[in-house]
């Protein structure tokens, strides 16, 4: 009797393994934020080293022109001087500068940097992620890849490892399945299942979370790996977070109860923003650029903070710097907000896209280089009858993803 009773027992441990077994393998993340929506890329501004991805002899485009891709597009993302796209099937393509490896692919053969190429990946990817001059991709199952290098002010810091950049995709070690990953210049954040947050790169500014000023330079006496070993960001209390967005040099989280932390380099930890304790508003996108920092609430409308030069918080010719989220008038409801160094965007409700900001750099999409300090709508051959879902703008170009209306 007792050796059945123990074989029992062992085989329903057994099959409790089996299931725990099984679910692990069928862990298939989703987040709002994955985009589900088809479409064609557009891209506009400078193109020195090829981040247009219209070849070697298109350097600049005033207005949006189409880039040829072998599949419709799901994800654009603008990295510093690189552009990635995430096709429908789950397949990665990227173009522009490959210096210290962003692209993911080799570039030995001369202008096929300067064209879209297929990232070598086995797995299906359903989010990217670009910075400066790193790639990351987020695959179905909550694995991240990521190619490329930070940098801090005195240059290449590595990837994972110390000084050593990575020319094709590396998995970042990780114990928790990720749902979201947000790149700043030089930094990545990673959204895990449980509501944690990991996070890697530089920490310069403090946009880890996790790293105290003294350390913040290349790690202090505990050296790079401090950096870019990924680690959870801690907090005093148990906090679940349920998004996570990156400006250039900041990261804001947003918690299950709706606060909004934001990494500051005085502190170790994460810290509630008071600025955004406005408790009647939900936030649902942010972004930032190298001064300035765009805010979306629920209903749609677009506030901005931060420095107000060349025109990039569209509040206005005149208007001053803001440490508060200041409502952008002049436009629809919008579902989404993007920033590059000194210009912004805001995609409408309908599909329309706004920029204001710095002109210098073709991105504006007026056909001039004059600064905008106010919303202007974009307009352009590839622009019409069409429905933009998205924009990302980069250091220099900007990228945005339309679908045909007719589609719709």
């Amino acid at each position: 009797m007792s050796a059945k009773k123990t074989n029992n027992k062992r085989k329903t441990a057994a099959s409790g393994e089996d299931v725990e077994q099984a679910k692990k393998m069928k862990v298939v993340v989703s987040h709002r934020s994955h985009c589900k929506e088809v479409g064609q890329v557009l891209v506009l501004g400078q193109g020195d080293v090829g981040q247009l991805g219209l070849g070697e002899n298109i350097t600049e485009r005033r207005k949006p022109a189409l880039v040829s891709l072998p599949e419709k597009m799901v994800q654009v993302v603008a990295g510093g001087m690189h552009t990635v796209c995430l096709g429908e099937t789950g397949h990665v393509y990227t173009f522009g500068c490959n210096d210290e490896g962003a692209l993911g692919r080799h570039t030995s053969e001369e202008g096929s940097e300067t064209v879209p190429g297929k990232v070598m990946l086995n797995e299906k990817v359903v989010q990217v992620s670009a910075g400066d001059s790193h790639t990351a991709a987020l695959t179905e199952d909550g694995s991240v890849y990521i190619c490329g290098s930070f940098r801090d002010n005195n240059g290449v810091i590595g990837l994972l490892e110390p000084m050593k950049t990575c020319p094709v995709p590396v998995k970042i070690p990780l114990t928790e399945p990720v749902v979201k990953i947000a790149s700043g210049n030089d930094h990545i954040v990673l959204l895990t299942l449980d509501g944690n947050l990991f996070t890697l790169g530089s920490a310069e500014q403090g946009q880890l979370g996790r790293v105290p000023e003294h350390f913040s330079n290349r790690g202090g006496r505990k050296g790079l790996e401090r950096l870019l070993v990924p680690q959870m960001v801690k907090l005093n209390r148990k906090v679940r977070f349920t998004d996570a967005f990156c400006g250039a040099y900041f990261t804001f989280a947003v918690s299950k109860e709706g606060y909004v932390y934001g990494f500051d380099y005085q502190s170790i930890n994460a810290v509630k923003l008071t600025c955004f304790r406005n408790s009647t508003t939900a936030w649902v996108d942010f972004s930032g650029g190298q001064h300035h920092t765009l805010c979306l609430d629920a209903e749609g409308q677009v506030y901005s903070l931060g420095r107000a030069e060349y025109g990039r918080l569209g509040l206005g010719e005149g208007a001053e710097e803001k440490s508060e989220p200041t409502p952008v008038e002049g436009i629809e409801p919008a579902k989404g907000v993007s920033c590059g160094a000194s210009v912004s965007y805001a995609v409408t409700r309908e599909g329309s896209v706004y920029a204001w900001g710095m002109g210098t750099n073709l991105q504006l999409g007026t056909g001039e280089e004059e600064d905008e300090w106010s919303p202007v709508k974009m307009t352009g051959k590839q622009l019409e009858n069409r429905e933009v879902l998205l924009a990302s703008s980069g250091g220099q170009h900007t990228a945005l993803l339309v679908k045909d209306k007719q589609e719709s």
